[in-house]
């Protein structure tokens, strides 16, 4: 992939300010697009939109499904200038914008406006959005009627595993699955019909950015959750018992963090039998991010290379084997069928112990790696990889991810002496909390590296308290909003943050 000398901001929709419990597709995002324009930014990197649950704390990385939307992101204000709900409706479900997402008032004001919308739009007085609709329905037929199939029969089965509902529904019996869908139509189509709404909102957000100059980067986790439409709707895609429960699951071997290795529980991939129509599954997939996203990230990239494969009934990675994947065979069909034989649109995200084969897998497509500048200060700084001086040009360089701590926090805590008097000597600058971030977004930016990305915690400085997620730690993720007034103050810096883009070459064309 060609990337240029650009730079971009990692900032999750959820993460903007708004009145209707968490950020969405609305004003926030626009004005938000806008500063990365005014500020020099020419990218904004998002989480995965797709549907989060409230047993996963939330997560944007533990989905019901690969393909559908997040309808907490739909924008109430845009239902609005649709016709789609009424000023007064809005009004009734404002809340205040606080620090942390309110997830569960997010889903209700959503769900709620999102029924009224359609009881509307059924009244017939949208037919351009009715055509829209049908045109929808027919181009994502592909996965959203199993979407909606799957999402309603776990409704209808009191939230149980698929694998636990009656054998005829769990099996897709088609028969059986006929009978509901005649029975249910207007439920499906409600579900489908929120999808629309979805993907018609991320479009014109897409467009919108693209008017400005900014690219949409997406996020593309590369397991799947076992309870999940992806699973339910091509059980042969993926390694399970007869029963439908996983025969083996995903995760990495014990290292230098974890004694035990971290045991995920996703369902592996059955390789072989995705060769068999060319990778279909993933072709589409990723097809589908980049239906709106200029480029999308694959994290856990070294599992398209191996994969460390877990029995199911060990509570810990530490007895599990690498297998090889078909990664390769995979990249090469997408290159192919969808990207007429050209670069890839990918960046791959190999932090950890990374091997030779995946090293030469991403010889091999072109691929941009990541580096974290967080990494970077520990032990011998000379030999360090994510040390600037050793950063390839064709790399992601990070201030910190979604994972890490943030810049001030990390130099106030997470970082150890021997990282703090590396940092400093490295800078040659007295450092402290207050300028710990302007320094390493400073270092990121004047790197060697074609992309760089900083959050946005980092641009504003903020501390521990702001980070995203801190993994392996189940509660209190994810929630992190941008105040009023820190929004006001990023738009406040754009001058500052575009000089600093033009002096180091990051304006692009």
């Amino acid at each position: 992939m060609s990337i240029g000398r650009r730079s971009g901001v990692l900032l999750h929709v959820t993460s903007l300010p708004g009145p209707y419990g968490a950020g969405d597709f609305g004003t926030g995002a626009r004005r938000f697009a806008e500063f990365l324009k005014e500020a020099g930014f020419s990218l904004w990197q998002l989480l995965p939109l797709t549907p989060v649950l409230p047993v996963f704390g939330h997560s944007p990385y533990s989905s019901p499904s690969a393909f559908a939307g997040n309808p907490s992101l739909i924008s109430p204000e845009l239902l609005f200038e649709d016709g789609l709900a009424t000023k007064a409706e809005l009004d009734d479900c404002a809340v205040p914008s606080g620090r942390a997402a309110d997830f569960a008032a997010a889903s209700e004001i959503r769900a709620r406006l999102c029924a009224l919308a359609f009881a509307r739009f059924k009244s017939g007085w949208y037919r351009q959005m009715t055509d829209e609709f049908e045109k929808f329905r027919e181009e994502e037929n592909y996965w959203l009627r199993d979407y909606a199939l799957y999402s309603l029969l776990k409704k209808k089965n009191g939230e149980r595993c698929w694998a636990d509902w009656p054998e005829e529904l769990a099996a897709r019996d088609v028969a059986a699955l006929a009978r509901f869908e005649a029975e249910c139509a207007g439920e499906l189509s409600f579900i489908e019909f929120t999808q629309f709404i979805f993907f018609r909102q991320l479009g014109a957000l897409s467009a919108y950015c693209a008017e400005l100059g900014v690219e949409l980067m997406g996020d593309a986790p590369i397991y799947v959750a076992w309870d999940g439409a992806d699973v339910w709707s091509a059980r042969g895609l993926f390694d399970l018992e007869p029963d439908g429960r996983p025969r083996c699951v995903a995760g990495v071997p014990p290292d230098y963090f974890s004694e035990t290795g971290q045991r995920w529980g996703n369902p592996l991939y059955r390789w072989e039998e995705m060769r068999r129509d060319g990778f279909a599954w993933w072709r589409s997939r990723l097809r589908h991010i980049l239906k709106y996203c200029a480029v999308a990230r694959i994290d856990h990239f070294r599992g398209l290379s191996a994969f460390w494969e877990i029995p199911a009934e060990c509570e810990t990675a530490k007895d599990g084997r690498w297998l090889p994947a078909l990664g390769g065979e995979m990249l090469e069909a997408f290159r192919r069928e969808e990207c007429g034989g050209g670069e890839l649109p990918l960046v791959a995200e190999d932090l950890g112990i990374i091997t030779d084969d995946v090293r030469e897998l991403m010889a091999r497509f072109g691929l941009p790696g990541m580096k974290v500048l967080m990494f970077a200060f520990g032990g011998r700084v000379a030999e360090n990889p994510y040390a600037p001086h050793n950063v390839a040009p064709r790399s992601v360089i990070y201030t910190g991810t979604h994972d890490n701590d943030t810049a001030a926090g990390w130099w106030s805590g997470s970082a150890t002496a021997q990282e703090r008097e590396n940092f400093a000597l490295y800078t040659g600058r007295e450092v402290d909390a207050g300028n710990a971030a302007e320094i390493m977004t400073r270092m990121a930016l004047s790197s060697a590296a074609e992309l760089a990305v900083v959050p946005a915690q980092d641009l504003l400085g903020l501390g521990a308290e702001c980070r995203m997620n801190r993994p392996s730690v189940p509660k209190g993720n994810w929630g992190w909003r941008l105040t009023e007034d820190e929004a006001a103050r990023l738009r406040d810096k754009a001058p500052s943050l575009r000089a600093l883009n033009d002096i180091y070459g990051r304006l692009g064309q």
